[in-house]
Formats: C-alpha cells, structure tokens, sequence
C-alpha cells in the first residue's frame, strides 16, 4: 500500500513539475513577445513611483494585459527596484521585456516636455516643445525670447518646475563669447555663477543637453574641451603651405569666415581671399573685425559702419593693420575651422553680396568693381520698393 501511496506521489511530484515548467515558460514567452500596444505612448514615471503603480497605468492604457505578469517579470529579471523617474518613449507593439528595459535604463527622458534654449546672434529664442508620440515629432507649446523683458509664457514657468522635462543648449555658430555667458547667466534652471568671459574664440557652437542643476561653468568647460578637440583635428588636416603659424591663427581666420558668411558651399570660397590676401600681403578688409572692435564683441552694432570707423587706427580694423587681428571675432563652428585650414585653390582676393545671401567673388579689381556696382544697384532696386 505504501508502495502504491509512494508511486503516486512521485507521479503527482513529476506532473506537478511539469506543470510548473510549463507556466513559467508560458509567461516567459507572453513577458518576451509583441505587447498589444497599437501606437506609441510617453509613459511619465514619477518620483517615488514603483511597478504596482506603473504596471495599472501600463493596463490601463492597454499597453500590456497582465500587471501580475508584468511586476513578476521584472523582479524575476532583478529590475523592480530599478525604475527611474521620468517620461519614456513606450513604442508600438513593444513587449513586456523591453518597457522594462525602457522604464529602468536611466538616462534623459526620452519624451514629454523638452525646452531648448537657442542662442543666437540677435536673440536667445527659447522653445518649449511637447514630443507627440504616435508621430514622434515635437510639437510647440510656447516660444520666447528668453532675454526679452516681456513676461514668460505660464507654460514655461510650469515645465521648468517638472522632474522629467528635457533641457537642451543650441549655440549658433559665429555667437560670441559674452552672448554665450550672458545667456546662460539667464537660464534660471542652471546653477552657479561664471566668472568673466572665457576667450573669445573658444567655445564650441554645438548641441548640448544639460539637467536641471548643472553648473554654468560645467556647460563652459565642454564647450571649450569640444572647440579644443575641434581645432586639434583642424590643425592637423591643414594645407601644407597655409599662410599661419599655429592654431591660434586659424582660430582667428575662422571666425572671420564665420561672420562673413551663412552659406555653407561658400565658406571655402571666402577662406580663399584671405587666405590669398595674407599670401600677397595685402590687408584683410573685412567689415566684421571692424565691428568688433567697436562692440567688443558685446551684442549687435545695429547700424552700418561710419567711414571715420573705417579709417580708425584699431588692433582690429582689417583696413589698417596688416594680417590678422589679435583674436577670434567671435565663435567659429567646425566647418569654418575646416574651410580655413582646407580653403579652395582660387585666385580670388575681392568678394561682395551679390543680392542671394551670398557673394560675388572676383580675381581683379576691376571686375570687382562691378560686382560692387551690380550690389548697389540691387539695394538701391530694393529701396524703392
């Protein structure tokens, strides 16, 4: 009898753990496959949020059909205790496995609200922007400039305030150095002060994403090791037989190219004429260092240069001194940098608007005279419209 008892149990024992393999690889298989998500969602995680909490707003969205299954995935996989607080990017069909992934990596936030803070030449255009999900594109909520004195937008003061909103920096290339710390001086969720203004030249016009808190002179220093990282890479592609002596020159000579044109497909265009021009020692010329000299690099002149400007003996008036001025004229991005080192082979040494937004170049001063002509002629058409 006991015999028979013994036998049954073992088989019950054997069926039990069958049964047992099978559940688990069954909720493997519904924890690892395709999710019932028809269209992607930003799943916003709070702080101080735990799997409970998000696996029922997670059903309820009818992004997964299993909470229980969901909380036992996650702390079979030892990640219940991960979660990060923030808004994620849930997308179409994604499986249990990898809203867990997504939900506990870390990181910015992949979606929700970002502001960006855009520094230009004239203005710091600030955007605040909502990532639409099942597009995935941002839409716009508000937009500002942040050193206006016009109140800004409710919308503004609110998502600055939200753990999970997503900051970014866009420094326009040809800014200077003051507009740069003048801006960030502005950015309220930024933390600390930055003492003087680093040298002109010497900061990277670039894409950077920050928290709420980083130090201002955190932003400073990577903008200065990507610029350092910049002008390495650009000195050591050079033309061999560049009229400079050191990076510190191309610097210079890449600002100037910088605020001489927006066009990209020129830049190298314009780098040739100075570049031409130091050859043959003839002066620089070039309206922008002038302007600098007045401004010190500190917001927009706002009005044409003054012929006594022009004729003014300073250490950056191109139309008095010989070659470069002492510094960078402003913040060159990594285009300028190359076409300075890497100029087209011309022969030009004169160039003027030409009425399109870029220039007409030209290899003798008579020709260039009639550029120069051609562009009054446009301005003054211009006028009288």
């Amino acid at each position: 009898m006991w015999r028979n008892i013994a036998s049954n149990f073992l088989t019950f024992l054997v069926v039990l753990v069958f049964l047992l393999a099978g559940v688990i690889l069954w909720g493997q298989n519904q924890y690892n496959s395709a999710g019932p998500l028809d269209g992607s969602i930003c799943l916003r995680v709070v702080s101080g949020s735990n799997m409970s909490v998000v696996s029922r707003e997670l059903e309820k969205r009818d992004a997964i059909k299993s909470g229980a299954l969901f909380r036992v995935g996650a702390d079979y996989t030892d990640k219940a205790g991960l979660l990060k607080a923030g808004s994620w990017l849930i997308p179409e069909g994604a499986s249990m496995a990898e809203m867990t992934d997504i939900i506990t990596r870390g990181g910015a936030s992949t979606c929700g609200t970002e502001v960006v803070y855009r520094i230009g030449i004239s203005r710091v255009r600030t955007d605040v922007r909502e990532l639409d999900p099942q597009t995935e594109a941002y839409v716009e909520v508000a937009e500002f400039d942040l050193l206006s004195e016009e109140p800004k937008p409710a919308e503004y003061a609110e998502v600055i305030g939200q753990s999970d909103t997503r900051f970014r920096l866009v420094v326009a290339e040809g800014v200077t150095s003051w507009q740069i710390t003048t801006a960030l001086d502005a950015i309220e969720v930024l933390d600390g002060k930055v003492e003087g203004i680093p040298p002109e030249g010497s900061l990277a016009p670039f894409d950077y994403e920050f928290e709420k808190g980083d130090a201002r002179i955190g932003l400073l220093e990577n903008m200065r090791e990507v610029q350092k990282i910049r002008l390495a890479a650009a000195w050591e592609a050079r033309d061999a037989d560049l009229p400079v002596d050191n990076p510190a020159d191309v610097l210079i000579l890449a600002s100037i190219i910088e605020k001489e044109t927006g066009v990209a497909g020129e830049r190298e265009q314009v780098a040739s004429v100075f570049v031409n021009r130091l050859r043959r020692g003839m002066r620089l010329q070039t309206d922008p260092t002038v302007i600098y000299g007045i401004t010190n690099g500190q917001g927009v002149l706002g009005r044409g240069l003054r012929q006594s400007e022009l004729r003014g003996a300073t250490p950056y008036n191109t139309y008095v001194i010989e070659g470069l001025p002492p510094t960078p004229i402003a913040n060159p991005g990594e285009a300028s940098l190359m076409a300075a080192v890497n100029p087209a082979d011309t022969n030009y040494v004169f160039f003027v608007a030409d009425g399109t937004g870029g220039h007409a170049f030209a290899e003798t001063l008579a020709q260039h005279n009639k550029n120069v002509a051609r562009w009054r002629q446009i301005e003054a058409e211009r006028n009288n419209q």
